[in-house]
């Protein structure tokens, strides 16, 4: 007769490497099993492996945290900005996967956003633009870029592969408000997301809003899925592209408020 696992038994340090081993939604289930458990769940040392190998890289060193699950949570909550406020990085909750967003100042937009005629810079006052509503955030990035008039609409953004989490499906998604927009409900756009020099994914959709898309997000904004990419972790020293273009219609467009790309971690359900 098979006698049964008494898992307050087992040494602290073979409860912190089991744990470790799983994810950070899985640990919050364990905390529930037994009291070894739960004390292990709080460690430091699995928390440690649920944070990405280069979050000290990321993190400035004013930030201040009690123990490493403290900073996962703050990771998962409030996007830190990154490279000199171009970006924002922030965990996702369950999984603890790496997700980004690449603000205008990141992005190559044809017809320059230095060009007043064509783009203008604007503050981030718009309502609602700094709310953090996980799974969407807004980037909170100090200005945001409002098309004025063009018919040559082209925007593209890159990262670094090996800033993203290995064996990971990422989704990106251009974020952007409308303002009388208007020129986009002729064509659609296209959008692509793949590794510079393939490729790729590609789709297309309007930016006007209508029934099926784009999505109101709950921070305020709204969002089109530009394309997917599964990283496989094999290629870490190559870029990640995602372009969105509506250059054939050569109608003018304009009332389109960007507030950048975000290349969020998809976690299966």
């Amino acid at each position: 007769m098979c006698g049964t696992l008494d898992l307050g038994a087992l040494p602290p340090d073979c409860s912190t490497l089991i744990i470790s081993l799983t994810s950070p939604r899985d640990a919050c289930r364990l905390s529930l099993v037994s009291t070894a458990f739960k004390l292990a769940t709080e460690s430091d040392a699995v928390w440690e492996c649920f944070l990405p190998s280069q979050y000290q890289a990321l993190i400035p060193s004013s930030l201040s945290f009690s123990s490493k699950k403290q900073l996962y949570l703050r990771l998962c909550e409030n996007p830190l900005r990154i490279e000199a406020g171009r970006k924002s990085f922030w965990l996702e909750r369950e999984s603890g996967k790496t997700c980004y967003m690449l603000s205008p100042r990141d992005l190559t937009i044809i017809w320059s956003v230095d060009t007043p005629r064509y783009w203008r810079w604007v503050s981030n006052s718009i309502p609602d633009a700094r709310l953090f509503s996980p799974p969407c955030h807004a980037g909170g990035f100090d200005e945001v870029a409002e098309l004025l008039r063009v018919c040559w609409f082209e925007i593209r953004g890159r990262i670094s592969i090996s800033m993203l989490s290995p064996m990971t499906h990422y989704k990106a998604y251009l974020v952007y408000k409308e303002r009388k927009i208007s020129g986009f409900e002729f064509y659609p756009a296209k959008l692509s997301v793949g590794v510079v020099g393939t490729e790729g994914s590609k789709r297309a959709a309007y930016l006007e809003p209508k029934e099926t898309f784009p999505k109101a997000r709950v921070d305020g904004w709204l969002e089109v899925e530009m394309g997917e990419f599964f990283n496989e972790g094999c290629v870490d020293d190559g870029e990640l592209e995602m372009s969105a273009l509506e250059i054939e219609g050569g109608n003018w467009k304009s009332g389109l408020i960007l507030q950048g790309i975000e290349i969020r971690a998809i976690t299966p359900n």
